[in-house]
């Protein structure tokens, strides 16, 4: 690759290398370490003498921006002094834009694996260990050699129809979802299906209703789009639907696992949210991130399977089943919106990588994802015992749970008065990682407790770590 530097006429030829190079690294394009091109092969690139590089380099090593190494070469010295003349924030014309997404908080963003205690209770996180390695590298090596096969050309916004079969297939026989391939949109994880969404409905100022408390980083998005997210509360059968404001454009809710509470929306809610969202014109989202994973009673429908109005969004994700990193979710649309939404898709970023789109269409036809859900359905059910019994137990005097029967993680509510900040310092310094529930409250009065994630603690990492909590507990009255 050749030194991007420009040569105009026959005067000052040295000046110019000389100033071209002195900007590059003081920029920083060049960066430190950075080798250059020997003084022939540069002077050979650029129409010049050997002699007018050899010097310029001379010049540069001796302001100590270059540093030759003898046998290997020419290099930027790591010790240049580079300046730094870039516009700041405040001077540019967007200043206020940009204070304003700098100021939104980072919520449930998952640490580092070298930052994250050896016990956590993080919410969201999978159990990497039951993770089918070989399953996938097979269906990986399988889109691979689909891939070399391919024509080379950009694919379709609304994902390869192999996939967007397999997940009808899932959908319709794991959520009873009424849906066709054709209804069907692949995304970068459910944060992508949320944020197309609410592109091609919301403009500045629209209203938004969500369950309060509910999951922030939709309600982030929704403002940062200029939306007035109205904040809803919800009871033990869910949303509280009368209370939803006239003018609403887009519902969200978590109806199957309420998040974070956890309880599963009533059927007679379900029915008038349904008949509120029809009156308002409004859009539904149905959120249904993890139900897959039930442990009590018989299983509910999806919001969207007793929709006859064409009103409901219901968007999913692989994160849960699978692993977070894959960024594999999706979402099925009713068709007032589905062509909107494909443009947006198509806009934001043409379509999703195929590489894992094939993949996890091999890996959910031949019967993996099923196998799979239920092999960590057995370890989440023994961890998830496993804690209630421990709450039902020694921390019963702090705590009480939240009914839940999906999903991997619960609800603690304080029973006393405990200083959650101070319980979460102290057990992050005997690492164990325990999260507040008040992150996620909006207008609603917040109510102290912890929202206890199982997906990602070892089953045999949960009683030492509640020890812990315990003799914290006990410590700090």
């Amino acid at each position: 690759m050749e030194l991007h530097v420009v040569i105009k006429g026959r005067k000052d030829l040295a000046e110019q290398l000389y100033q071209q190079l002195r900007t590059a690294i003081e920029s920083g394009r060049l960066a430190a370490g950075a080798q250059l091109p020997p003084s022939r092969l540069l002077a050979e690139q650029l129409g010049v003498s050997r002699k007018t590089v050899s010097d310029t380099y001379a010049s540069l090593t001796y302001e100590g921006l270059l540093i030759g190494k003898i046998g290997r070469g020419t290099f930027v010295n790591a010790w240049a002094t580079r300046a730094e003349h870039v516009q700041r924030a405040a001077d540019l014309a967007c200043a206020d834009t940009l204070a304003k997404w700098q100021a939104l908080p980072s919520l449930l963003g998952h640490p580092n694996q070298d930052a994250r205690p050896r016990q956590d209770f993080i919410g969201g996180a999978t159990t990497r260990s039951q993770f089918p390695q070989d399953e996938w590298r097979r269906c990986t090596q399988d889109a691979l050699r689909r891939i070399a096969q391919s024509s080379g050309f950009y694919s379709q916004p609304e994902g390869l129809p192999a996939l967007r079969s397999a997940i009808a297939g899932h959908v319709a026989f794991s959520r009873g979802v009424k849906c066709r391939d054709e209804d069907i949109v692949v995304t970068n994880g459910a944060q992508q299906a949320l944020d197309l969404i609410a592109r091609v409905v919301l403009e500045p100022g629209s209203i938004v209703a969500m369950e309060d408390p509910g999951y922030t980083p939709a309600r982030l998005m929704f403002e940062a789009m200029g939306a007035t997210v109205m904040g809803v509360p919800v009871d033990e059968q869910g949303l509280l639907v009368d209370l939803i404001p006239d003018g609403t454009r887009l519902i969200y809710v978590t109806p199957s696992h309420q998040f974070p509470l956890g309880m599963p929306m009533s059927l007679s809610r379900r029915e008038a949210l349904l008949t509120r969202a029809v009156t308002l014109g409004a859009i539904v989202i149905e959120d249904d991130y993890d139900s897959e994973f039930r442990y009590e009673g018989r299983p509910t429908d999806s919001l969207q399977s007793m929709d006859t109005r064409g009103v409901v969004a219901y968007v999913g994700t692989f994160s849960k089943t699978l692993l977070p990193e894959l960024r594999l979710g999706y979402t099925v649309l009713p068709p007032a919106i589905f062509a909107a939404v494909v443009k947006a898709k198509q806009l934001s970023d043409q379509h999703s990588s195929t590489l894992p789109q094939w993949a996890l269409a091999k890996f959910i036809s031949e019967g993996y994802l099923l196998k799979h859900i239920r092999r960590c359905h057995t370890v989440y059910a023994g961890r998830r015992e496993r804690i209630l019994a421990r709450l039902a137990g020694d921390l019963s005097p702090w705590f009480e749970v939240v009914p839940t029967v999906a999903g991997f993680h619960m609800t603690a509510l304080c029973k006393v008065a405990v200083n959650i900040p101070l319980l979460v310092e102290l057990a992050r310094k005997v690492d164990v990682g325990l999260y507040p529930l008040s992150a996620f409250f909006h207008e609603a009065p917040v109510r102290e407790g912890l929202m206890i994630g199982f997906g990602a603690i070892e089953t045999l990492d949960i009683d030492p770590a509640l020890d812990k909590v315990r003799d914290i507990l006990l410590h700090i009255g």
